[in-house]
Formats: structure tokens, C-alpha cells, sequence
């Protein structure tokens, strides 16, 4: 009898042992590249109303690589790197060096950790962004679309504005941070966000801070911009390498609005006083 129990125990112990490796293995081995292609509305306001038809495409035109961008998305079961891809001016052929100072950066995400690392580089200086996931309280719906050759669900959040675009800014943000100042309580600007998920990739990655949902996402709409997956690489034949970035001085969330509010609050000052 005693040897019975011994044999059972023994069992039981390799079985978990075997378990815990193929796990490991799991996560290891499988590997993914998500390539999303971006594009947004132009919104010219009040100064927009004042151009012709011709004027409008004209703009357009030297706003495409701000409008419209490619990101590549490389993940494993628990994390995953966001990059954008350099695209040239279609007028000029430069890169887009002002917008980058508020264009997201390489960004690492750990869903097991709940860790976000984002590198960021404001007027030259480097900055490593240590931060939780954005929280997002996702409502699931049981309407249904393909996208590709997969079958996805959609769900929808809140979020606030600013959570989405920490790493921006605009004079509008700045005014707002302004009148904050006052003791008067302001109305927090929610965003309302639309993705579509594919259960038959069970990860819960997706492009920039989206995140959560029970498979990869393949498109979201937040505000004026949607983001669509064009392509879908899943196990390829190179080993993919995630790594978060490393480099930069490190910051919060907070503490990058913070400095980006003041260099921009003190470059409008230089700039009225000449």
C-alpha cells in the first residue's frame, strides 16, 4: 500500500513537472508580428473653413505621414513591443522630425506583470516611461465581423483623453492645464473607444495602449483615427526578439506630461517675448 502512495506521488510530481515545461515552452514557441496600418481624419477648425477645395488637398498631402502610419506589433503569450515605421514626407522626403517629439515611442507591454516601459525622445533627450497598463474596463457585444480570415467580436471602453495622449500634446491640452490650476472642478474628457478582437489568437496584446481583451486585436477607433491590422504573421520562421527598451531617463506617466507641459509653456514664452 505504501508503495502504491510512493508511485502515485511520484506521478503526480512528473505530471506537474511535464506541465510546468510545456507551459514554459508554450509561451516561448509561440510568437507573433502584427503589422497595423493607421489613419486619421484632418480636422483644419475654424482656420480649415477658410481654404479652398485645392488648398485642403494640399494640405492633406503634406500631412500624410502624419495622417496615415505603419506599425509593426511582435509578441509572444505574455509580452509584446510596438514600433512605429519611419515613413518620409511625400513633399519634402524628410522625416517628420516636430512630429516625433510627440509620437509614441517603442513601447514594451507585460500582461502577466501589468508593466508598461515606453521610450520617448522630447527636443534630443531620451526618456524611459515606467508605468502600469492602462487600465480599460472593455464592454464585450456579441456583434461579429471578419477581418481577414478571422472572426472577431467587438467590445468598446471609455478612457480619458488624456490617458490615451500622454505622450502628445496640443495648445488645446495646455490651456486646459492652465485653467486646472483654479480650484474649480473640471469634467474629465472621455474618448470612446471601438476594437475588434480575434479569439482565435488567445493573446490579450493589441496596438499602442490597448490591451486586455480575450484575443489579439486587430482594429480600433478612438476619436478621429482607426487602426487596422493589414497583416498577420504568426509563428514565423526567425525567432522574434522582445525587448523592452532600456535606455532614457526614468519617468512616470505624469512626470513625462509634466515635463513636455513646461518646455512647451516656456517655448510659447520665448517665442512671445522675441
Amino acid at each position: 500500500m505504501k508503495s502504491k502512495v510512493i508511485t502515485t506521488l511520484a506521478l503526480v510530481f512528473v505530471f506537474l513537472i511535464s506541465t510546468s515545461v510545456n507551459e514554459t515552452q508554450t509561451t516561448q514557441e509561440f510568437q507573433a508580428k502584427a503589422y497595423y496600418f493607421s489613419k486619421s481624419k484632418m480636422d483644419l477648425g475654424k482656420w480649415g473653413a477658410r481654404l479652398s477645395e485645392a488648398q485642403k488637398k494640399e494640405v492633406g498631402a503634406r500631412m500624410k505621414n502624419r495622417l496615415e502610419k505603419g506599425y509593426v506589433l511582435s509578441f509572444n503569450k505574455e509580452e509584446s513591443v510596438f514600433t512605429e515605421e519611419d515613413q518620409l514626407d511625400a513633399i519634402s522626403g524628410a522625416t517628420d522630425s516636430w512630429g516625433k517629439n510627440f509620437a509614441p515611442g517603442k513601447q514594451y507591454k507585460n500582461v502577466k506583470t501589468n508593466t508598461q516601459l515606453q521610450q520617448q525622445e522630447f527636443y534630443g533627450k531620451k526618456f524611459l516611461v515606467k508605468d502600469v497598463l492602462q487600465p480599460i474596463e472593455w464592454s464585450l457585444d456579441s456583434e461579429t465581423k471578419k477581418i481577414g480570415n478571422y472572426s472577431c467580436f467587438k467590445a468598446t471602453a471609455l478612457i480619458p483623453t488624456n490617458e490615451l495622449t500622454w505622450y502628445s500634446f496640443s495648445w488645446d491640452k495646455l490651456r486646459n492645464t492652465t485653467e486646472s490650476d483654479s480650484t474649480e472642478v473640471k469634467e474629465v474628457k472621455m474618448t470612446q473607444i471601438e476594437a475588434w478582437y480575434a479569439p482565435q489568437i488567445p493573446v490579450r496584446h493589441g496596438p499602442l495602449d490597448y490591451w486586455g481583451l480575450p484575443g489579439l486585436i486587430l482594429e480600433v477607433s478612438a476619436d478621429n483615427t482607426t487602426m487596422l491590422c493589414s497583416k498577420l504573421v504568426l509563428n514565423p520562421g526567425e525567432i522574434i526578439e522582445i525587448e523592452a527598451p532600456s535606455k532614457g531617463k526614468e519617468v512616470s506617466k505624469i512626470e513625462y506630461q509634466d515635463i513636455i507641459t513646461k518646455k512647451m509653456k516656456e517655448f510659447r514664452k520665448n517665442r512671445m517675448g522675441r
